[in-house]
Formats: structure tokens, C-alpha cells, sequence
């Protein structure tokens, strides 16, 4: 799910934590409840990978938004890399035949 988080933060800087959830449902991967996203955004920002900034909003409250930082930049690609080998690795193992 991390993977997922920094690549949508990454594709749309300056979103804010219940479109994050639109964003995933809306690329097939069901409903992420806010007790599943809220914890992991904030264990981004803990470990520096994404940063938040209040905007202030239109016809409502200010609203918290996340942008990836450079250093989650260098994770998401580490991270893209790793679960692209790993899948090729699956995929390979999956697809043999049995003997």
C-alpha cells in the first residue's frame, strides 16, 4: 500500500488525505479506509518521504495536503524497482509448468 500512496501523492502534489482514497478506489484498488491511510501518511511524513502544508480552503476549512519530498522520490523508485523485480520473479514462478 505504500508503493501506492507515494506513487498517487507523486502523480497528484498537493492532494489531501481523503482524495488520496478517491485516487486508489479509483485506480481499482477498492475502499482504503481512513484507519489504514491516515497511519501510513503519517508514517511518511515521520520518515520524511512526504511533507504536509495547511491550505486554506474556498467554502470549508483549511485542509491538510501531502507532497513527496525528495527523499521519497529516491523510495519510490528503490520501491518501484523492488516490487517489479519481485512480480517478474512471481510471474515467472507461476507460469512454469509442472513436471
Amino acid at each position: 500500500m505504500t508503493l501506492c500512496v507515494l506513487r498517487t501523492i507523486h502523480r497528484h502534489s498537493g492532494t489531501y488525505g481523503h482524495e488520496v482514497i478517491g485516487l486508489l478506489a479509483g485506480y481499482g484498488l477498492g475502499n482504503v479506509g481512513g484507519g489504514t491511510l491516515y497511519p501510513l501518511l503519517r508514517r511518511l511524513v515521520d520518515d520524511e518521504l512526504v511533507e504536509t502544508e495547511w491550505v486554506e480552503g474556498e467554502h470549508g476549512p483549511s485542509r491538510k495536503t501531502y507532497r513527496i519530498t525528495a527523499a521519497g522520490l529516491v523510495a519510490l523508485k528503490t520501491e518501484t524497482k523492488m516490487w517489479r523485480e519481485f512480480t517478474a520473479v512471481t510471474n515467472q514462478l507461476l507460469d512454469e509448468e509442472k513436471h
